[in-house]
């Protein structure tokens, strides 16, 4: 299983990057996780939408040849950064990568609401886009009190609790990109 992980915060030892690379090194039997890169791509701009610059049609490959997408986000100001957004407005125009992509949300803040608006106004965006959501109940990855749950020094989530939930959380996600999978097949050999 092939996914692309976004990560919406761009610096670099940021908690969500850290849970993107602890997903990536503890799920790696059962799924090659690469990540977009959304630090390089321009601000979205319409009159480029149609010959888009490389970085733009990269990301957008990566999404489109991918089995799912993961989107790990912070919250800025009760919402998703801007980077991120602007990453989704490319992929949301012309070809429109996302429609019918498995897509997992998750994310860690330091407080305790876990990136719990953020990922309200992600999934509205997400559903505006018509990619095809896990659905939330019972697979909130809403992270808190991220300093207690991670380890600095190795710089991975190691809450054992929180890795039990990831652990559920994860395995729901692969069966549903196989489903996902399995319905676009079956839907190619009846069309």
């Amino acid at each position: 299983m092939n996914i692309v992980t976004i990560v919406g915060s761009i610096r670099k030892e940021s908690y969500n990057m850290q849970l993107a690379k602890t997903i990536q090194e503890r799920y790696n039997t059962i799924m090659n996780m690469e990540f977009a890169d959304i630090r390089s791509l321009p601000h979205f701009d319409q009159d480029e939408e149609n010959n888009p610059p490389e970085s733009v049609r990269k990301f957008k490959e990566s999404i489109a040849n991918a089995d799912g997408v993961i989107i790990i986000t912070p919250e800025y100001n009760w919402s998703i950064p801007g980077v991120l957004k602007n990453a989704i407005d490319w992929a949301s125009r012309v070809d429109k990568v996302f429609v019918g992509k498995p897509v997992m949300a998750a994310g860690v803040s330091i407080g305790m609401a876990g990136t719990l608006r953020a990922q309200l106004n992600l999934r509205e965006i997400l559903t505006g886009i018509q990619a095809n959501l896990l659905p939330p109940s019972g697979n909130e990855v809403l992270i808190n009190f991220a300093p207690q749950k991670f380890d600095d020094q190795a710089g991975r989530l190691t809450d054992e609790m929180t890795l039990a939930f990831l652990d559920t959380v994860m395995d729901k996600f692969g069966e549903f990109v196989r489903s996902s999978k399995n319905a676009q097949l079956q839907g190619s050999y009846m069309g």
